[in-house]
């Protein structure tokens, strides 16, 4: 089972700027499927960003100039860079992976989240 653990979120001033880390105990595979969610309270679950394992990315129109997913394998390391962060970004980021051994099974691992909270 691989586990994923998020870092790097914490208290910004709108026009910041914050990295985060998720860290998967076990090895992160080429075709892995990885992504970071947010979800503020009250609010529904976001997709904020994906970047497939031959290093395609896509992202929320709400992030898209500001945000960057990246990948490093070697170190089955997942990055969320965000920049000019806003009042709006707040909320708790949690990373994902999606694995497909067979045809039939997909298997899914969340991270716990980490808090993200920019204030004007």
């Amino acid at each position: 089972q691989v586990q994923l653990a998020e870092s790097g979120g914490g208290l910004v001033q709108a026009g910041g700027s914050l990295k985060l880390s998720c860290q998967a105990s076990g090895r992160i595979f080429r075709l892995d499927l990885l992504k970071w969610y947010r979800q503020a309270p009250g609010t529904q679950l976001e997709l904020v960003a994906s970047i497939t394992g031959g290093g395609i990315t896509n992202y929320a129109d709400s992030v898209k100039g500001r945000f960057t997913i990246s990948r490093d394998n070697a170190q089955n390391t997942l990055f969320l860079e965000m920049n000019s962060l806003k009042v709006e970004d707040t909320a708790v980021y949690y990373c994902y992976l999606e694995r497909s051994p067979t045809v039939e099974a997909t298997m899914r691992f969340w991270g716990q989240g980490t808090q993200v909270t920019v204030y004007s």
